[in-house]
This record gives structure tokens, sequence and C-alpha cells, in this order.
């Protein structure tokens, strides 16, 4: 994926056009016809008016005001074929970039997420191709037509008179550079507002998704000063960007208009001096018009440019990040598991350097279960999150049946491991449908199984429309209790050899823990379990327990014989006590 993003950004962009070929080349060749025709219509109109009309050749002229007729009904059918086609091509080539930038987003690690806001790549995936569209569609469709039109206009008003073609090449070069010029500073506004755009959107997703918080602490006014914010830099940037547009189209609409006048003022001098008539120059102003029309629209082309391509270049940004964690080059995949794991001196530091873990050893044998408890930022979570690598040791290693998890697969790895959480999220849609994504290809039958393994089937049923109940955004219309359920359905679903439990009752009051508890201990029989637990009472049935703190493991041991010893765990135990 890297590769194909190293390079100039427009040698990128032309690289997405290769799968629509077919329809680029029916595109290119409608405007192709168009150039011609519009080249054409001025020199067969001065014919008309040096020949036909003065010797009285009525049915040669009218033969040629049908063909002209004709041409520009061809006209409109090719800008009908144009717009149509190109414009659906460059939502081909939008879609072909937002699959590809999805993709990678979902390829990226943890530590991605750590640091990106998720409005911020809502721009991305969303905002920052939207003009993509456009830009793809009428950018080798404005360079044909506007070459061919610029190039032949030029060539003719030679042939006409070649004094005042000279003045219309002498300005072009004038125009061309003022155009370099104005471009990249529009360029620069553009990609700020796309940045202020991002900021916008990571305001507001913010704030739609903490709405309760906000509102549970009166705090709406402090997410609305939050967004005016964003919102007052996204007016600067736009005005900024408006200002550069301005001078542009400003430059650009003097230099042609005062182009015209100069024509107009050195063809009246022609006459004069009896060098030219005025057929000539008629035509000449024709060819001029026909010569400016493309010059407007490579000024409307460049604002299309500008904001597509720093939208571009910011996609492009994207996609060249690298995931932290990839499969090496031998990795194999996880199969027939026994569920044997080993921490095997594992250290684990964020990038900033902070450490969290220190030379952690434990083996946790098949079938068995370890609990994992200690005070908070002790690094339990941190401890389960290695093992399905989503992020990586930075010393030692970790082993599943005697395979360093660096060498298998993240898929296969992933695959055989089960995860259940505190914050289980729920994705808006039905029961069934949160359930399935346990495992996408399982049937109706085998969902209702495992709804009824979890003890939440009797609950669906009682809903509107039982399974196929809508359960709303991130779950919202389900209790904590039937959430929690609904994701031990999906991992007896997954039915995988591995299990980790990382405070999956805790949020939860006595009874309903009590149940979700029995369901747990049912999905954790014959399973490799790392459990961690704030609430001790419900690890006592562990095998072993781990008592992590200050980056190390200070205690193993079963409940019976960490009480024995009356050390930290012990002491956990009699402040638990002491807290009911």
């Amino acid at each position: 994926m890297g590769k194909k993003y190293r390079g100039r950004p427009l040698s990128i962009f032309i690289s997405f056009f290769k799968p629509h070929k077919k329809m680029f080349i029916i595109d290119m060749l409608c405007a192709f016809g168009v150039s011609i025709i519009d080249l054409v219509f001025p020199i067969v109109s001065r014919r008309s008016m040096q020949t036909y009309l003065p010797e009285k050749l009525f049915g040669a002229f009218f033969t040629v005001i049908a063909i002209l007729i004709a041409a520009y009904l061809l006209k409109a059918v090719l800008y009908y074929i144009i717009t149509v086609m190109g414009h659906y091509m460059g939502v081909l080539i939008e879609a072909d970039m937002r699959r590809e930038v999805f993709t990678h987003i979902e390829s990226l690690s943890f530590s991605f997420f750590d640091k990106n806001r998720t409005g911020a790549l809502m721009s991305r995936v969303t905002n920052d191709l939207f003009d993509i569209t456009e830009l793809s569609h009428h950018g080798p469709e404005n360079i044909i037509i506007c070459s061919l039109t610029l190039a032949g206009s030029l060539i003719v008003m030679f042939f006409i008179r070649w004094e005042l073609a000279l003045v219309v090449a002498v300005a072009l070069p004038a125009l061309i550079v003022f155009t370099l010029l104005q471009r990249k500073r529009m360029q620069n506004a553009s990609k700020d507002v796309r940045k202020k755009t991002a900021e916008i959107n990571a305001a507001i997703e913010s704030g739609i998704s903490g709405v309760r918080t906000a509102k549970a602490f009166a705090n709406e006014e402090e997410e609305k000063r939050k967004f005016d914010r964003a919102n007052g830099l996204f007016k600067i940037a736009k005005h900024d960007f408006y200002k550069a547009m301005g001078m542009f189209q400003s430059g650009m609409e003097f230099s042609t208009g005062a182009l015209q006048v100069l024509v107009i003022g050195v063809g009246g001098l022609l006459i004069m001096l009896g060098k030219m008539d005025y057929i000539d120059l008629i035509t000449f102003t024709l060819y001029v018009s026909a010569f400016l029309s493309p010059l407007r629209k490579l000024v409307m082309f460049m604002e299309q440019y500008t904001q597509g391509m720093a939208g571009f270049e910011r996609f492009i940004e994207l996609m060249q990040t690298e995931p932290e964690i990839k499969d090496s080059e031998n990795a194999v995949k996880l199969e027939s598991v026994s569920g044997d794991i080993r921490y095997e001196n594992v250290s684990f530091a964020y990038s900033d350097g902070t450490e969290v873990l220190k030379n952690v050893s434990i083996d946790i044998p098949h079938g068995t279960s370890l609990a994992v408890v200690g005070p908070s930022g002790g690094g339990k979570t941190t401890l389960c999150h290695l093992l399905p690598r989503f992020y990586d040791v930075t010393g030692g290693k970790i082993t599943v049946d005697g395979v360093d998890i660096r060498d298998i697969t993240q898929e296969s790895l992933r695959r055989n491991i089960g995860i259940i959480q505190q914050d289980v999220f729920m994705f808006a849609g039905t029961v069934r449908d949160n359930i399935r994504y346990g495992r996408p290809d399982a049937t109706d039958e085998e969902v209702v199984e495992a709804a009824k393994r979890a003890e939440i089937h009797a609950e669906i049923m009682e809903m509107p429309d039982g399974y196929d109940t809508y359960i709303g955004e991130r779950g919202v219309m389900l209790s904590g209790g039937q959430k929690q359920r609904l994701s031990i359905a999906r991992v007896f679903l997954k039915d995988p050899p591995i299990l980790i439990l990382d405070e999956a009752t805790s949020a939860l009051d006595s009874i309903t823990e009590g149940r979700i508890q029995a369901s747990l201990d049912r999905l954790s029989k014959g399973r490799t379990s790392i459990i961690i637990a704030h609430r001790l009472s419900t690890v006592r049935g562990a095998d072993r327990i781990a008592v992590i703190d200050s980056e190390k493991i200070i205690e193993e041991g079963s409940h019976t014989e960490l009480m024995k010893k009356d050390g930290a765990y012990a002491g956990l135990v009699k402040a638990q006590k002491l807290g009911e």
C-alpha cells in the first residue's frame, strides 16, 4: 500500500484513472469534438461573410448554416455525454479512493487511534475527497478542451493577421506566470481550510457523541464554546482562501478584458492603415472570444484544482501512514489452537518513553484461567492488549502454543481470541446483527443458540421486534447488563480457544453481575482465560491469580495461597471488604 503512494501527488492521482480508462477515453474524445466545433465556427463564419454573401451564393450559405446547427446539436450531445459519463467517472474514482482510505484506516494500529480524533478521520474519508469528483471529471476534460482551443485559436489568428496574433501571444506568458504564482497561494489557503474543516468535524463528533455527558453536567454552553472556536478558525481560513481566489479571479478578469480592448485598438489601427478589413477583425474577435473562453474555464478550474489537490494531498498523507504493527514476511496462520500462553520477560513502553511493564514472565497452560489484579494504572489492561498484538512488546516475547505471536498473522491470532470488555461497543443495527458480528456467516439458529448460552434470549424475545429490534447508536436503547450479555453471545458465537475478560462486570450492579458471571463461567469452561477484575470476589475461582504493581508481577498463586501469604493480594481483599 505504502509504495503506491510514494511519488508526486499528480502522478498518484492520474493512476486512479487506469481502472476507468474506457470511460476516460470516451470523455476525452467528446471533449476533443467540442473543441473542434468551437474552432470551426469562426472560420466558417468568415468564409460565409467574405464569399457566399457577396457572391450571392445563398444556397451554399444556408447549407453552411444548417451544418453549423447540426454541429451545435452534436456539441450538445457531446456535452451531455461529458457531463453524465465524466461525472460518474469522477464518482467511481472518489469511491475507489474512499474504499482505499477506509481499508487503510482499518489496518492501522491502536497507537494511531490513540493520537487521532474520530471526527478528524471522518473528514479525511468524506470532505477531503468531496472535490475529487469534480477535479477528476473536469480536470482532464478542461485540459483537453482548453489546450486545443487555445492552441487552435492562436494558430488560426496568426493566419488571419499575424500582428494581432502577436499581441495575444505576448500577453499569454504573463497570464501563465500570474496563474502559477496565484495557484500556490490558493493551494496553501485551501489546505488550511481542510485542516480547519477537520477540526470542526472533530468538535461536532465529540459534541454529539458526548451529548448525554454534556447534559448531565449542564455543560451545553461549554460544548458550544468549543464548537464556536473551531468554527471561528474555519471562517478565518475560508476568508483567507477567498481573498487568494478573489485576487486570482480579479487579475484574470482585468487581463482578459484588457486583452480584448488591446486587440480592438490594434485592429482598428490596422484597418485605418488599410492592412485589414472589418470581416477579418470580426472573425479575429470571435477567435479572441474562443481564446478567452478556455482561459476563463481555467480560472474556474484553478479553484477546483487547488481544493481537490489540497484534499488529495491530505489523503496521500494518511495513506503514507504505516501501521506500527505488521505481519512478518514469514508469518504463519494459527490453526488447531490448544491455548498455551507464555509471557517471557515481557516489557512495554509507550512511544513517549512511559514504561508500563518490565520483565514480566508468566505461564498460562491451556484450559486454565489466570486472574490479573492490582491498582489502577498498574499495567493489567496493557498485559492483555499485548496478547492480540494491539500493541507490540518492546522487550521479551509472548508465545501461543510455543509460537512467538509476532510470527503469527494478526488475523488468525485475533480470530482465536475472544475479548469482553467493560465498555462494550454496540453497532447501530439490530440485536441479530450485533450478535452475528462474532461470526458473520453464522445462521439464525446459531445466533439464537449463542443468545441462549449467554442468558439473553428470553429478554430479546420480549423486545418489540425480537432479534430484529433496532438498538440505537452504540446500543443506547439497551441496559448495561443487556449490552454485556450481547457481547458474551458474540464470543459464544465466535467460539475462540482463548478468552480475555477485561473488567467485564465491574460497571454492573451485584444482581446483574451475578447473572453475567454465570454466563462468563459457562463461556470460560475449557478455554484459556485471562481475567482482569476490579471486584476480587469474581476471581476467587481462577486457577491462578497474579498481582501487578509498579510495572511487574509482585505476587502469584491461587486465592488460598495468596491469602495465606498475607501480602499485597490479601491487603486488596481486606480493603474491599472494609469498603463493603
